[in-house]
């Protein structure tokens, strides 16, 4: 049996943060294990509320797993503040862990920077070498990138402005970007673009979520780089083809498929 840890915040309505990567991981038949680096209040509206785990919980929890139950792929989600992100990247190098995904939670979906310039930095210099994938969006990519990315060339050059910046490889997701919902995987060697038409579906709440876990799994099961990507890929667009239609907002994937 396959291991899969996700680190991440929780999302009580269910359809993002660590309950949407466990759902995702017991669709993939894979056994799925959380720490919890932070409790919010959301739903399909919007987040109403956060509050942070304190460090010294978020270190244990990592502790009782590796000292355990070692994981085969780690997820990492939303990480606050600086504090939790130097301690989630203080223990991962502890115990040497491996298949990192990191999905990187900096802006909200109405265009708001949810880190400090300051904890956005931490995540250059210690959060996204530690990867073996990174997976921004387009506003993540941008603020990563510093420039804006509109087109298949700019995804191009902002993955390559992402590598150079410590990455090992990244998968810029163009979900948001342009008519098509294409994603472009960047090696230190090759590109790879992954191709999909636009889903006519408004609720897409946790795709990034769903994504960056199902590259997590795939990994957890040996396969190469480009392969979990292509079945992540497969996997979430399913995912929004089933047109689930929950709450009043923009409204969850169904991650049983």
């Amino acid at each position: 049996m396959k291991k899969i840890l996700t680190i991440a915040g929780s999302d009580c309505s269910g359809g993002a943060g660590i309950q949407a990567d466990l759902k995702t991981i017991s669709a993939h038949n894979l056994y799925g294990m959380s720490v919890i680096t932070a409790i919010t209040a959301q739903n399909t509206i919007g987040v109403s509320q956060i509050l942070d785990v304190p460090t010294d919980m978020i270190s244990a929890q990592i502790d009782a797993i590796f000292e355990d139950i070692r994981p085969d792929a780690v997820k990492i989600g939303m990480l606050s503040n600086i504090n939790i992100i130097k301690i989630v990247v203080d223990k991962l190098k502890q115990y040497n862990a491996t298949n990192i995904v990191v999905d990187p939670v900096m802006i909200s979906t109405s265009g708001s920077k949810l880190l400090s310039d300051d904890a956005i930095n931490m995540v250059i210099s210690e959060l996204i070498p530690l990867g073996m994938l990174i997976t921004p969006n387009k506003l993540e990519a941008e603020v990563l990138c510093g420039f804006s990315v509109q087109n298949d060339e700019d995804m191009i050059k902002s993955a390559n402005k992402i590598l150079s910046l410590g990455a090992k490889n990244v998968l810029i997701k163009g979900g948001h970007i342009g008519e098509l919902a294409n994603d472009l995987l960047v090696t230190d060697n090759n590109s790879i673009w992954f191709k999909a038409d636009r889903i006519k579906n408004p609720n897409t709440h946790g795709t990034g979520c769903t994504l960056s876990s199902a590259i997590a799994c795939n990994l957890g099961k040996d396969l190469s780089l480009m392969d979990s990507v292509n079945n992540a890929k497969m996997y979430i667009t399913k995912a929004i083809e089933y047109k689930l239609d929950l709450g009043s907002g923009q409204g969850p994937l169904w991650h049983n498929v």
